[in-house]
Order: structure tokens, then sequence, then C-alpha cells
């Protein structure tokens, strides 16, 4: 069992600026890193939108960020938190799949997934033509005619969106009306860059030569016909999964299975902070999720400095304690 100040909980944008924060506090935090380094933006093929480059590969992006938190004293553990113990308050047990580690405060930052269609030619092509963020990646496709999945707010939302950049923007919906709001719907059918194709599924994405989307295969669900449909992209919007089944009830989560923060990124256990797209439904964005670890960390050091007596003292206890 190892003792640390601070463990972060996942390595995507806002664990690594809360770890840059709390490194050049003197805190030594530890950064469980998880599945991938820097999470979605470390496998992201290029970003426009991060304020001081005009173009950076997202693993560029993510390794200078990782670089910068170990340059002031971040320790990073390529390894997975299988269960943590927040019942009994600070220090907080977190184990991972080697380890187990008694935090004096943790931050999460352990991030959502956008949720995949699963389907043949999607994982191979994310990158060079398959997109989950309309924000992110919409200027790379000026020019061009691009496939919407989904139908409800954020697919529609996004598609308005998409239509600033590309010519034509077709939803693809799996029934015959939409789920997003009213408003949003009336924008859509409105737009004359934006059609709709009904009742029907993506069932495989299709790439040229080079491996850059040229086509969609759709299954039409009530007809059962199926036809190739020419696109030069791909954005999937059919919802994301917060990674926060790993803290079972012992954090407040939304309806929505998200970790519920105030203004400070506290969450409902004292000592446990929480940053990025774990709490954040709305922005999803890198420069956002850098803010947000930013503010939980500086939170987290507030906090470790408010209690250093109490702390100090179970350290102390701890240490006197005899070994069984």
């Amino acid at each position: 069992m190892k003792k640390e100040r601070v463990v972060i909980i996942g390595s995507g944008p806002a664990g690594l600026a809360a770890a840059v924060y709390t490194a050049r506090a003197q805190l030594n935090p530890v950064v469980i890193v998880g599945n991938q380094l820097g999470g979605q933006a470390g496998i992201t093929h290029e970003i426009e939108n991060y304020p001081g480059f005009t173009s950076i590969g997202g693993p560029e992006l993510i390794e200078n960020m990782r670089a910068h938190a170990e340059h002031f004293g971040a320790e990073f553990v390529y390894d997975i938190v299988t269960e943590v113990d927040f019942t009994n308050g600070s220090p907080f047990t977190v184990k991972t799949t080697y380890e187990t580690y008694l935090a004096d405060a943790v931050i999460v930052t352990i991030g959502a997934d956008p949720r995949k269609l699963n389907i043949t030619g999607e994982i191979e092509a994310i990158g060079h033509g398959v997109s989950y963020c309309g924000t992110c990646d919409g200027f790379f496709f000026r020019g061009k005619e691009i496939v919407v999945v989904g139908g409800g707010d954020s697919a529609i939302e996004e598609g308005i969106f998409l239509t600033r950049f590309a010519t034509k923007v077709t939803v693809v919906h799996r029934r015959d009306t939409l789920r997003a709001g009213a408003q949003l719907q009336k924008r859509a059918f409105d737009n004359p860059k934006m059609s709709f194709i009904w009742d029907t599924a993506v069932q495989e994405i299709l790439t040229d030569a080079h491996g850059t989307v040229n086509a969609v295969r759709l299954h039409n669900l009530k007809t059962g016909e199926e036809t190739l449909f020419p696109t030069q992209g791909v954005f999937i919007f059919i919802g994301h999964d917060p990674n926060s089944k790993v803290f079972g009830d012992q954090l407040a989560l939304n309806e929505d299975g998200y970790v519920i923060t105030d203004e400070r990124y506290r969450t409902s256990v004292d000592g446990v902070f929480a940053a990025g797209e774990i709490q954040d439904q709305i922005w999803r964005q890198v420069a956002t999720s850098v803010g947000q670890g930013t503010s939980a960390a500086m939170s987290a050091i507030h906090w470790l400095d408010a209690h250093e007596d109490t702390l100090q003292t179970l350290d102390d206890e701890e240490m006197a304690a005899p070994v069984e």
C-alpha cells in the first residue's frame, strides 16, 4: 500500500492539467493513466481548436502535457482503477490492478466514452472520416458531403453546426421522427443543406485504398433494403457513457451517471474532486476540460492546505500503529 497526497484517476486533458497544477504545488501527484493516455484526445488525429496551436496532433499535444506534468514531479502509473473506497473519508483507498493507494485527496478525471455503432469499418476509420465531435472536427470537412447518425438533440445540433463546413449533411435515423427538441427540428428542416433518411441504420462504413471514408452501407429497418450511400465523413452522435461505474454509489451521480460537482468541482465526498467529461455533459472540449482540471486541482490544493493539521495527525497515527 502506497500513501500519496493526491491521486488523479484518469489521464485526459483534465487529469493532465490537474497533474501540472498539483505537481507545481509540490504535492507529487500520482496519475492512474487508465486504458489510454490522454483519453479521446490522445487518439484524435489533429486538433485545431486548442489555444496556441493552429494545428497539432492529439498524441503530440497529450505527450507535451504529460511531459510538462512529469517535469514538475507528477508520477504516471500505467494501470487501471478497479475499486475505490470513499466511505470513511480521507485518506481514501484507490485500488488498481497491481497496487493499492491511500490518498489524502482524489481528483476524478476518468471521462466519458462516446457510444459506438459497433459496425464494420467504424474503429478503423476514426480520424479518417469517422468522428464523434462536430465542434472538434467539422473544419476538416470543408466542401464535403457527410452523414450524421442519430436523432437526438446532440445529433441535430451538431448536424446544424456542421453545415457551416459541409456542402451537404444527411441525417440517418433509425426512426421516422426525430427525438430532438421542436426548435432544433425546425432549424434542421429549414436548413437547405440538411436532408434526412428515415427508418434506417448504418450497417458498415467503407473506405478507399487510403483508408479514408467514401461510403456507408445503409439498411432500411422497415423494408430490409440495403443500399450504398456515398459520403466523405460519418459523424456519430448516439450518446456518451460516463466511466463512473467504478464508484458505485459512493459519489452522487445525476440520472445519466455523471458525477455531480459544485462550482469548485467538489463532489459529494469531502476531499474528492472531479473534472472533465466525467462531470461535463455539455462542452466536451480539450480546452474546457483543461480549465476544469485546473480548477479542480486548485480546489484540491486549497482543501489540503485547510486540512493539513488533521491529515498530518492521521499520518502520524498510521506511522505509530503496530505492523500486523
